[in-house]
């Protein structure tokens, strides 16, 4: 195995630093430390917890320049992108200091008790493993309902955005954070997969590939703890012949190549009915090619590079595959020859159920374009995934959409607007895109001890029930 961690620059190609792995005593200690900040920690009040995210949200907001900066460096994300992203961590801690004493309040139930009531109790350190793609956002929207919940966080970042994981603890010391409530491991991928099984690890929150969701929920299982799985996408934007077209392509082109074409809930198969095809794939692709590749420093770029040789060869492949089988380019299809790991933005029009666009994730600037006969064509090719995370339509008719909506297997349908996060609402997947949700009522409750608490007829009934 190798002894350090190397972060490259994907828009240059070259080394940016060298991080060393934890030795077994560092892991150790830091995982003591979350225990023995757990049992502090599980005890302070609402408002104790609910100081802390507003620290950290102003925090995050008083640094936002430096961690988008470390996120540009690290991962290529444009800085206008990465600013956006540091400012929507903030939102999220505020968010839940403000609205978590409710989400998490005991509540009664009737029954055949003097009094029965619901209450939200926490588990302990949730060990969080964390890509790179949105390397401050999928933290903090794993850990600020968990750290509202009266848990502990234990992180494990992708190696590629080391620094980001280490600004994002710089972040909790400065916020005032006690010590062990939230740090960072720096292990190999094989190491961390050990870690679920150790003791003082509660449950364990993942944002990631297929591949790693499989061995994740195995290890997980094994150790019959809780897991939520945010995998894949290969999500759906369904474009029906009396959609408001100048809308539709303005957010297609958003939504399939913000976040340099890398995002699990990026709009990746576009799937348009026969009366509006051919238009629709003259002005997307028209759209498309006029995003501004460049430096991702530059506050000007649109589009930064793939993260990853790797990522930029996989998309390269997938679409000479794909037009192999019968597609064809209209506009982009190919690197672009300059240092780091760039590709043109570009359009494939004609992809047919079977071609690698349409059955694999596309992680890059890379959009497929197919035509359907009518609304249930639509509805059978969104559905022909093994993913389901997102999915949007687009229709002038939103009684039409909604009926459409119950039909769609994901877990989030978006109607006239681009799929996205939102602190307020539940995100999560079902088939290969994973289980569990984040974020909302629904993401706080995920890794509690949701407990029942029954006080016999001998007691009084106004009984108070500790939070």
């Amino acid at each position: 195995m190798p002894s350090e961690i190397v972060t490259v620059d994907p828009s240059t190609g070259k080394t940016l630093e060298r991080f060393p792995y934890m030795t077994p005593g560092e892991i150790d200690a830091r995982l003591d430390a979350g225990v023995s900040a757990y049992r502090t920690w599980r005890r302070a009040s609402f408002d104790d917890r609910a100081r802390l995210l507003r620290a950290l949200a102003k925090g995050l907001r008083a640094e936002r320049q430096t961690l988008a900066e470390a996120a540009v460096r690290e991962m290529g994300k444009p800085i206008a992108q990465a600013l956006a992203e540091v400012e929507k961590c903030a939102w999220s801690c505020d968010y839940f200091a403000e609205h978590s004493g409710v989400l998490l309040a005991s509540r009664p139930v009737e029954s055949n008790a003097s009094r029965s009531v619901v209450a939200f109790r926490p588990l302990g350190i949730i060990f969080a493993i964390m890509p790179w793609n949105f390397p401050y956002w999928q933290v903090f929207r794993a850990a600020a309902p968990a750290l509202m919940a009266g848990n502990t966080v234990v992180l494990k970042h992708a190696d590629s955005t080391t620094r980001c994981a280490l600004e994002i603890e710089r972040i909790f010391t400065e916020a005032g954070a006690p010590g062990g409530v939230f740090s960072t491991l720096l292990i190999e991928n094989e190491i961390a997969d050990e870690r679920i099984s150790d003791d003082r690890i509660a449950a364990v929150t993942l944002t990631g590939s297929e591949r790693a969701g499989v061995a994740v929920a195995s290890a997980a299982g094994a150790a019959l703890k809780k897991c939520v799985l945010e995998l894949g996408g290969s999500d759906p934007f369904i474009v029906l012949a009396d959609a408001d077209m100048d809308l539709a392509v303005e957010l297609a082109v958003k939504a399939r190549f913000q976040n340099n074409g890398q995002s699990c809930i990026a709009a990746k198969r576009f799937i348009v009915e026969d009366g509006l095809y051919d238009r629709f794939v003259h002005d997307f692709a028209q759209a498309a090619a006029t995003q501004r590749v460049g430096d991702p420093m530059d506050a000007q770029t649109q589009l930064g590079p793939c993260a990853r040789r790797n990522l930029r060869d996989s998309l390269d492949r997938q679409i000479a595959e794909t037009v192999a089988a019968g597609a064809r380019i209209v506009t982009g299809g190919k690197p672009i020859e300059r240092d780091g790991f760039f590709f043109e933005p570009t359009v494939v029009a004609d992809v047919a159920n079977g071609m690698p666009m349409f059955e694999e994730e596309t992680f890059g600037p890379a959009a497929a374009v197919t035509r359907v006969r009518d609304e249930a064509h639509a509805i059978e090719l969104a559905n022909n995934s093994t993913f389901g995370l997102g999915a949007n339509i687009w229709t002038r008719d939103v009684n039409r959409a909604a009926r459409m909506a119950a039909q769609i297997e994901s877990g989030m349908v978006f109607i006239n607007g681009m799929v996205a996060s939102d602190p307020r609402l539940p995100f999560g997947g079902v088939k290969r895109s994973g289980y569990g949700r984040e974020l909302s009522e629904f993401g706080i409750h995920e890794f509690v001890n949701i407990q029942t608490v029954w006080i016999g007829p001998q007691h009084e009934a106004g009984a108070e029930v500790s939070e």
